[in-house]
């Protein structure tokens, strides 16, 4: 059992995606600190200065506050600047990734096409009387 687990842990596919993970992981944190760190509050500042993660609709009579999450604790809302912070982190991740994929394809060499087999024994013989039948017709 435990060579099983070790040929299929170890697998270059099983790895690499490992790999991929952590650093899709890693990468996610630079995203979310490039929007909330500098893209939303420069267009905060366009705005108005206002913080898009307050922006919430109250669905509850209850709630009073002006901020996201005192609100959350008085009753129900829909917190869509936050939702509008995450479509934009999406968006950059998705952006990014696609100009990646780009670049690799490019630097991907086109593989020629592979040679053409040989012809079989019995291709050859039938290639051999197809001459000699030309051959004796052309007389």
């Amino acid at each position: 059992m435990w060579n099983e687990f070790k040929s299929f842990a170890f697998k270059g596919n099983a790895f690499d995606l490992a790999i991929g993970v952590i650093i899709g992981a890693a990468f996610s944190r630079i995203v979310d600190g490039i929007v909330n760190l500098i893209i939303m509050p420069i267009i905060g500042a366009v705005t108005g200065g206002l913080n898009f993660d307050n922006y919430f609709l109250a669905l509850s009579g209850n709630v009073t506050a002006t901020n996201l999450v005192e609100a959350q604790k008085q009753g129900a809302v829909l917190g869509y600047g936050a939702f509008i912070t995450i479509v934009v982190n999406f968006l950059i991740v998705a952006f990014v990734l696609f100009q990646l994929v780009k670049v690799a394809n490019r630097l991907k060499k086109a593989e020629p096409p592979p040679p053409a087999p040989a012809p079989s024994r019995s291709e050859e013989l039938l290639a051999e009387i197809r001459d000699s039948l030309k051959a004796r017709s052309s007389t």
